[in-house]
């Protein structure tokens, strides 16, 4: 068995004492970094960061594989008699150096320590077993090895070296060998002479042993060469030794390196963010994902989102993983009546804190941060860097101990701590509604949430999981027990006067206050930006319609938004999409009412409502739709509308933006632009058609009717009544449908425009059909069809064939509905209209099935409902499955019929169709019954 000695040199020996040659420095290195954790699942990249560091060469990978091979191959020739000879296993974890550790010195010097801390160990023994573990000791540890973790290594067990040399020294004076003490320590001081605990040992032997003015030489010594080559004092143990000698009285040992404990009490309440805690808790995890240095967990998250709060509340929770000690600081990152705070600062607080007198402090940055990383090495610390501006203020605080874990919260996303520090980023939104909704029954109490719950839901749908929000609800509850929930719940019903029911003199309890400390670190592009986003009347936003909005560039616009994202003020939840938090959005609004002049204000909504308008009409020829909204014109300067190229990139588009379309209706009708109201409508009649949307379809033509105006043209009050009358019948109100299409009827007839005429009879047979009114159905349905003998309008007429076709197959004249549905077919493939195809299609299956040839009725319901939903016409395809569902029953297929119809029901129930979901389940349900035994 070979022994492996890190402690001086990095060298081999086997078992009769023969040096190895372990090859050049970067493969001494590998196995350098492999032994420090024997034993343990080393990974790749830990061991490629330990040996090349931040700057790792393109091919490092196979480098690292080849240093592995050879000393894989060397372990096997150093031992090839050795029962249990030195392993190199490769596994998904990395890489595992299995040796007994008292063969690697590092680790049987910290077992011989860890033996002579023991509370029973008599001093004798003490003193015996720390001379083993320091005779171990050949020179400085790991000599010879470049590179950033080879240096903090070594930085590190020479603090381990000092404190078990200061505890052997401690052990050797207390049985009075102050000789063997003053030999020893004259030359470690000499070797070592900015050391402070050797200066301490050999100025309590000197003084000890009666050689005070000795002792008093070495302080001054020590004192002249900090202050040369630290700018530093001596610090307070050294101060405390020298004046006891002063004094002539005996120079005690320091029992214990001070134990901060500096994290402010955790907040009352705590409840959920579990996903969170456990990936907090993963950097402790050991193993595998061991840190080659300090592990960082960055907290980023909008202000009041809970940084603070999870991050104390895990720090309390581990303390015991932290015997050393916790050290906290606000960095003050956004605190606008106070400057961030200086990392020199900071560092002042915490050598304080670890036991560094004021005047023993460097003067310097850099001095600060060497003595700080210095007085943690070897420690095994938690540092709490909160509210954190810039990465400037963090680095300088970051140890360089990898026993040590720091927590970093900050309003920003912190991106070079991830890039070049390696922390782990946590992102932290919202509470989740049961998380919120344990916050109220923590802090209010079951009884009194319990007692209202009305008030406790709408609370909490108008707080949204926002944490501060809650706090402040919770605050003023608490404050006054006998004010009934209901009323703050009416106090933040309305989006107006919600920001003042969550504001507060103190301002780090008000979330308007803690939000616009987020609004001043913006640029003003990202200022103006913000605040008109605040004003944007749909529930997210894309990159192309955002760049209208604010009349910016597509790669301008993004930079600005990455500047709100790095401040959680936006989300990016889907690619080139934004959002905010409704309680963001409310204090953007107000941003955007008091900080923008009203002239951009107006501008901004005006290019974004156009934006929406001008690109849902480019979608119109993509799907065969060619007419144009009357007096459509040219969009307003700055508005860049979205260019799309294809149906399916139309009908996702349009699928995507309905919200937003609905929204940008709204605003123009509330700002009175009357004419984009109805052209809103006249744009989207396709495509509400093709998806089934019927109540948005609804709600959209009656804002268009409200917007009508007498002298508005003729052709659009048809449209507008055409349309409404179309929406109605769909959503069962047939006397207002056949109200609307009459009128709009007689007002095309007065114009004598017969292929609109043909239009409004299509829809009052749809309208007559829906109520079983097939007789009249087919009549309008006929007279839409002979309209065509004066217009040539392929596309109104296949569809008055088809309808034709349709509403004679319900009257059970199948003969003459398939001579139309057929002629209807090869109109619709002409000119390649694929929902008109697909419609006809089914009526064919229809006609098909009630003739009693199902296999030819499958054929065209399948094909059917594959051209609905490549159109993304999944409302029609529903019915068709249905259908397809009653083919397959005729021809004896049960489990295809199941299928077909469980695809149906669900399909129904997404679309809150429920009507239509029982009535397929009652098929499915007479389905399972007829094959029970």
């Amino acid at each position: 068995m070979a022994d492996f000695l890190l402690l001086g040199t990095v060298e081999s020996r086997s078992a009769d004492g023969t040096a190895v040659d372990l090859g050049p420095a970067k493969q001494r290195t590998v196995l350098a970094a492999l032994l420090v954790d024997a034993g343990r699942w080393v990974t790749v990249e830990t061991l490629i960061d330990r040996v090349w560091g931040e700057d790792p060469p393109a091919q490092v990978r196979p480098s690292l594989y080849a240093y592995v091979a050879r000393i894989r191959r060397l372990l096997a020739s150093t031992a090839e008699d050795a029962p249990a000879r030195p392993h190199l296993r490769r596994g998904t974890g990395g890489y595992l150096l299995d040796v007994p550790l008292d063969h690697v010195d590092v680790h049987r010097f910290r077992h011989l320590v860890e033996q002579a801390r023991r509370a029973d160990c008599p001093p004798a023994e003490r003193i015996r077993t720390l001379r083993e573990a320091l005779a171990l000791w050949r020179g400085e540890p790991l000599a010879g090895l470049p590179g950033a973790w080879a240096q903090r290594t070594r930085y590190s067990w020479q603090r381990h070296r000092i404190e078990a040399v200061v505890e052997r020294t401690d052990a050797e004076l207390a049985l009075g060998r102050h000789t063997e003490v003053i030999g020893a320590m004259t030359g470690l001081l000499a070797e070592h002479p900015l050391v402070e605990p050797f200066a301490v040992a050999l100025m309590r032997a000197l003084h000890a042993a009666g050689r005070s003015p000795e002792a008093l030489a070495v302080h001054a010594e020590l004192r002249e060469r900090l202050a040369e080559e630290l700018g530093a004092d001596p610090g307070a143990e050294v101060r405390q030794v020298h004046e006891a000698i002063l004094r002539g009285e005996p120079a005690q040992p320091a029992r214990t390196q001070p134990v901060p404990a500096q994290l402010p009490l955790e907040a009352r309440g705590f409840t959920g963010r579990a996903e969170e805690l456990a990936r907090l808790d993963d950097v402790l995890a050991a193993g595998a994902e061991r840190p080659a240095a300090v592990v960082i967990s960055a907290i980023a998250g909008a202000g009041g989102i809970g940084k603070t709060w999870l991050a104390l509340h895990w720090a309390h929770r581990r303390a015991e993983h932290f015997p050393d000690g916790q050290l906290f600081v606000d960095l003050l990152g956004f605190n606008p009546s106070t400057p961030p705070m200086q990392p020199a600062t900071a560092l002042r607080g915490f050598l304080e804190a670890l036991g560094v007198a004021p005047g023993a402090v460097p003067s310097t940055l850099h001095g600060q941060t060497a003595l700080y990383r210095s007085l943690l090495a070897g420690r095994r610390m938690l540092v709490v860097l909160d509210n954190a501006g810039s990465p400037d203020q963090v680095v300088p605080l970051l140890p360089g101990n990898p026993d040590c874990v720091v927590l970093v919260t900050s309003r920003r996303k912190l991106t070079e701590l991830a890039v070049r520090h390696g922390a782990r980023p946590l992102g932290l939104d919202a509470l989740n509604p049961d998380d919120a909704r344990r916050v109220l029954d923590t802090r209010l109490g079951a009884a009194r949430t319990a007692a209202e719950p009305d008030a406790v839901d709408e609370l909490l749908a108008l707080c949204d999981g926002y944490p501060l929000a809650l706090g402040i609800i919770v605050g003023r509850a608490a404050c006054a027990p006998r004010l009934p929930l209901a009323q703050l719940a009416a106090e933040l019903r309305e989006s107006t006067t919600r920001l003042d029911a969550l504001d507060d003199d103190m301002p780090t309890a008000s979330l308007p206050q803690v939000l616009s400390w987020s609004y001043r670190a913006l640029a003003p592009v990202q200022a103006r930006l913000f605040a008109l986003l605040g004003l944007v009347p749909g529930p997210e936003i894309g990159l192309p319609a955002l760049a209208s909005l604010a009349d910016l560039p597509g790669p301008a616009a993004r930079t600005a938004l990455r500047g709100l994202e790095n401040l959680h003020l936006v989300e990016q939840y889907a690619p080139e999409r934004w959002r905010m938090h409704d309680l963001v959005r409310l204090y953007a609004a107000d941003r955007g009412r008091h900080d923008l002049p009203p002239g951009d204000r107006d501008a901004a909504l005006r290019r974004l409502t156009e934006f929406y308008l001008h690109t849902t009409c480019a979608t119109r020829p993509l799907m065969q739709v060619h007419e144009t909204p009357h007096g459509l014109g040219d969009p307003v300067p700055g508005c860049r509308p979205q260019r799309l190229t294809t149906q399916d990139e139309a009908v996702r588009w349009l699928a995507g933006e309905l919200p937003n379309l609905l929204a940008a209706q709204r605003l123009a009708a509330d700002r009175g632009w009357r004419r984009l109201v109805w052209q809103f409508v006249w744009s989207l009649d396709h495509f509400h058609s093709l998806l089934g949307h019927v109540r948005d379809r609804m709600t959209m033509c009656t804002a268009a009717l409200a917007a009508l105006d007498p002298d508005d043209p003729l052709d659009v009050h048809v449209m507008v009544h055409r349309q409404l009358g179309h929406a109605a019948a769909h959503v069962g109100a047939h006397d207002e449908a056949t109200e609307h299409l009459t009128h709009a009827l007689n007002l095309a007839e007065q114009a004598d425009d017969h292929a609109t005429q043909a239009r409004i009879h299509i829809s009052l047979a749809q309208a007559y059909g829906q109520r079983d009114h097939l007789s009249r159905a087919l009549d309008h349905a006929t007279r839409a069809l002979e309209l065509h003998r004066h217009v040539d309008q392929p596309v109104t007429k296949a569809t008055a064939l088809n309808s034709v076709g349709w509403y004679n197959a319900r009257l059970g004249r199948y003969d003459q509905a398939r001579e139309h549905c057929e002629a209807a077919l090869e109109l619709s493939r002409h000119i390649r209209h694929g929902s008109l195809e697909a419609d006809t299609l089914d009526s064919l299956g229809y006609i098909a099935h009630h003739t009693g040839h199902h296999l030819e009725a499958v054929d065209h319901y399948r094909l059917a409902a594959a051209r609905y939903r490549a159109l993304g016409g999944d409302y029609w395809a529903a019915d068709t499955l249905d259908r397809l569902g009653h083919a397959y029953h005729a021809l004896g297929r049960p489990d295809q019929a199941r299928a077909t119809w469980q695809e149906a029901a669900t399909l129904y129930r997404d679309q809150h169709r429920p009507t239509h979901a029982e009535r397929v389940q009652r098929q499915l349900d007479a389905l399972e019954l007829a094959g029970a035994p």
